[in-house]
């Protein structure tokens, strides 16, 4: 973060916390020596239209971040999963997984609460650095939790951000298709580079605003135009049909729902980061109102069509309605892109010696080395809809389900631990054991349904997508051109 950028409230611990428990209290401390905090969250300060779309902290900008950054891309891939599903499956799973993710961010939540309230008790300074979940993990955990942590978040978003690369070519091709897939993400892969020049999640206010609304527009736009449409002649609704399909279709809805990588930057990002808690919660319940309907819309009207068609965008007719949604995504994944990388900006500057350099520009050209993998994974791999499936059951799962839960139990595991605890159990589950209960579920569950089955499946349909189409596949399920005869070779009119 570059200096002044913003002011936040240290988590300490009371010295004369009430009944000698040690609550947690929230005292304002400027961030880096910059304004300070009263004036940083208005008090007394003139309007500035750079703090309007620029500086952001509030729980308002945590929560447009929470929720554009949890359905991007995926949205166009949800009916292709209802079609390995079926209609019921899809509902349920998606109603299961958006809340099931909500838990684990909440877990999430409380640890980083935990981490800085013990740091800081010790009085260390976060000033000029961004806590990340490995750095929870190892201050909680020890070292083995932090390697872990930084193995499985920095693996799956790499690849988060390679999803959203592929995407974009996917979607432009609908627009244009006189250039290849492949092409299109060798530009858009230059495009997404410029993400390096914005520092922290504290500076995406305007863009996760404006990022939640060009998802409305398009699951608002995909819901109308395939009911408008309705169903194809024909139509066969027959998912599931095997128990690949299924358990592929499935771990892509755990991929949905799994978008909280990035809680513990945005939960830094905010100047009162305890009152994230259930902002990912209420996040998820106005993803549903996009999901939902969209993914369910879709395969009533295009049904088995959809098995081949993982893109949305490919069945539905061209119009100015449906290049609107195409150009908002694109400019979406861009954001999105930005949301899954700059983590992985941040693991790098520390790597390197660079995270607490005040230069914007200088830490942006030490950022472009993370892009090139990025770019060089999304030639290779180009395989839209698949792809989700795989990084779900191999990296989501653990990344965030299994590895919050367990954290979380082994941080209380002691009296003593669940004593001095910075957060409480919440109040709809206000006792260690149902937590403990809930967690030890979460953990079974995603350990045999989702790595178990899913990785089996997702990797296999994976296989078959590079047996079919090959690696580096110029145009992945692009439908073949109508072959245009040369004047040259028509035969002469007499």
């Amino acid at each position: 973060m570059v200096p002044g950028d913003h002011a936040e409230e240290a988590i300490v611990p009371m010295a004369d916390g009430a009944n000698g428990r040690g609550e947690v209290r929230a005292m304002d401390t400027a961030w880096d020596g910059g304004e300070d905090s009263e004036q940083q969250q208005g008090g007394g300060r003139k309007f500035s239209m750079k703090d309007l779309l620029w500086h952001g902290g509030s729980v308002w900008d945590a929560w447009f971040s929470c929720a554009s950054n949890q359905v991007a891309q995926v949205l166009l891939t949800l009916p292709y999963s209802f079609s390995q599903l079926g209609m019921v499956s899809g509902l349920l799973l998606q109603v299961f997984y958006g809340l099931m993710g909500s838990w684990t961010a909440y877990l999430i939540s409380v640890l980083y609460v935990e981490y800085r309230a013990r740091k800081e008790k010790e009085g260390v300074s976060f000033k000029n650095h961004v806590i990340q979940w490995f750095e929870v993990l190892d201050g909680l955990l020890g070292p083995y939790w932090k390697v872990a942590g930084l193995a499985f978040n920095c693996t799956f978003l790499l690849f988060g951000s390679v999803i959203q690369l592929i995407a974009c070519a996917s979607n432009i091709y609908y627009i244009n298709d006189r250039l290849d897939k492949r092409t299109w993400t060798y530009i858009f892969g230059a495009c997404c580079a410029t993400t390096v020049f914005i520092p922290s999640f504290h500076n995406y206010r305007i863009w996760s605003f404006l990022g939640l609304g060009m998802t409305t527009y398009t699951a608002w736009y995909i819901t109308i135009a395939a009911a408008v449409h309705g169903k194809v002649d024909g139509v066969k609704h027959s998912g599931p049909t095997s128990l690949m399909l299924y358990f592929t279709g499935a771990t892509n809805i755990l991929y949905t729902f799994g978008g909280h990588a990035v809680t513990v930057e945005i939960m830094h990002a905010m100047w009162k980061p305890r009152k994230f808690k259930y902002i990912y919660l209420v996040a998820t319940l106005y993803v549903f109102t996009l999901t939902l309907p969209s993914a369910a819309t879709m395969y009533w009207a295009f049904g088995d069509a959809l098995l081949t068609h993982s893109n949305a965008f490919s069945l539905l007719p061209k119009t100015g309605w449906r290049d609107a949604a195409v150009i908002l995504m694109l400019i979406h994944q861009f954001i999105t892109f930005g949301f899954a990388c700059t983590p992985l900006y941040f693991v790098w500057e520390k790597a390197i010696g660079m995270h607490h350099t005040g230069s914007v520009f200088l830490r942006a050209l030490a950022r472009l080395p993370i892009v090139v993998p990025i770019w060089f994974l999304a030639i290779i791999f180009p395989f839209f809809g698949p792809i989700n499936s795989a990084v779900g059951a191999l990296l989501v799962s653990f990344t965030v389900y299994i590895i919050p839960a367990v954290a979380h139990m082994l941080t209380y595991r002691s009296a003593s631990a669940r004593q001095n605890a910075a957060e409480k159990p919440p109040a709809f589950l206000p006792s260690w054991s149902g937590m403990f209960v809930v967690n030890l579920f979460v953990v079974v569950w995603v350990l045999v349904v989702g790595f178990g089955l899913g990785g089996w499946a997702s990797v296999t349909n994976f296989i078959k997508q590079i047996d079919t189409f090959g690696l580096f596949a110029k145009c992945y399920q692009c439908p073949p051109k109508a072959h245009v005869e040369s004047p040259l070779s028509a035969p002469p009119h007499h």
